[in-house]
């Protein structure tokens, strides 16, 4: 039902446990962390040690070295995940056997794309080749299928790096963000791993799934069931594997035809109000949002500074003008109620996105209504100054 699955508990970046036992040097924890994704159903499993706070190359090589003693996990190939090529290097040099590298991109130019290209074809090693190129991250069909046909023509022609050996990243990013622009980054995701299967002889294909439904951090209900519908279509066009927790994945059939059909319309942008619909839908699944109990027409009774402060919470801009006019003659100066309400208000916000009780488009919102407010009160905010 799934592509091949990548296990993704064993990233520093994206498991706090992970980090904290590496950290800790809980070495034994930590295997049994790559144990359980392999008994889950992960076929590859990604190791990646990029934190400040850590030496990456040498955790690196040394997990990889303890893996190796470890026949229920060395079993599966290791994905060797690290931003810096030193690392990617130093964690080829302690395994043996053909495992991935993840991963290079022409972001620094050609010269350096096929260095580090050659070094990792004499490994033997599979590279995943990120959609980056000097110009920024692909984010778009074009540019996506542009420069993953830019870097097969290289890795092929100049450097015979095996095309089977290929893997390329066309970049999943996060839907249901509340921006426009981001509205066809996964329907163009879909188009262009179907591409890629029909343009470029047997490369392999991949994507990092959390970020998807980064939008929905906090709900996991509703992201198991983004993952879930993304998956069924991104198999259908072919997607080789996806980097994911194993533990974590649902079937497209254990959801309802209804919630499929919510969550399509938002991977494949068919409607202006999908989006909308998809946040109301995550607002009562699994009753996550706090926001939510308190009741709608009763907010206008409160206090002026409590109206303000709910007005940028809920992203409600119909009387924002009206309450900071009042506020004028109530607070000392304009900077008092930056200060106050207005702060309080995106205080409450960071709060509320941290504890995942609201939805980066919720957040997007409210940043709207911090800066009409702030365009509001600017005249007045000169004068004090």
């Amino acid at each position: 039902d799934f592509p091949l699955i990548v296990g993704e508990r064993t990233n520093v970046a994206g498991s706090k446990k992970f980090f904290r036992l590496i950290q800790e040097k809980k070495y034994e924890e930590a295997l049994r962390m790559a144990r359980k994704q392999v008994e889950g159903g992960a076929r590859i499993i990604d190791v990646n040690f990029d934190e400040g706070l850590l030496n990456s190359k040498l955790e690196m090589e040394n997990f990889l070295k303890m893996v190796a003693s470890e026949p229920e996990i060395s079993k599966v190939p290791m994905m060797i995940d690290s931003s810096r090529f030193e690392v990617l290097e130093a964690g080829l040099k302690s395994i043996q056997g053909k495992h991935i590298v993840n991963s290079i991109s022409l972001k620094a130019g050609e010269e350096e794309f096929i260095k580090q290209a050659h070094k990792i074809k004499a490994f033997g090693a599979s590279v995943v080749v990120m959609a980056f190129d000097e110009e920024g991250q692909a984010d778009t069909f074009q540019r996506k299928i542009k420069v993953c046909k830019r870097a097969y023509d290289i890795l092929v022609t100049e450097i015979d790096f095996p095309p089977q050996d290929i893997i390329f990243d066309p970049n999943i990013l996060s839907i249901a963000t509340g921006m426009e622009e981001h509205k066809k980054f996964s329907v163009d995701y879909l188009k262009a791993v179907e591409w890629i299967h029909e343009n470029l002889p047997f490369a392999k294909t991949i994507g990092g799934l959390s970020n998807l439904s980064f939008s929905f951090r906090g709900n996991p209900q509703i992201r198991e069931m983004i993952h879930a519908v993304f998956l069924h279509h991104a198999k259908r066009v072919g997607l080789t594997m996806v980097i994911a927790n194993p533990l974590a994945l649902k079937k497209i059939k254990e959801f309802s035809p209804i919630q499929r059909e919510l969550v399509e319309d938002v991977i494949f942008n068919r409607s202006d109000d999908a989006e909308q619909k998809l946040i109301e839908f995550a607002k009562g699944f699994g009753n996550q949002s706090k926001i939510q109990s308190q009741k709608l027409q009763k907010w206008r009774e409160e206090s002026l500074s409590q109206r303000i402060s709910y007005s940028l919470i809920h992203g409600i801009l119909e009387f924002l003008e009206e309450d900071l006019t009042e506020a004028l003659k109530e607070y000392n100066s304009a900077l008092q109620i930056v200060e106050g309400p207005l702060m309080d208000g995106m205080n409450e916000v960071g709060r509320l996105f941290g504890e995942g009780e609201m939805f980066l488009p919720q957040v997007i919102k409210s940043a709207r209504v911090i800066k009409r407010g702030v365009e509001i009160l600017k005249p007045y905010l000169e004068i004090d100054f």
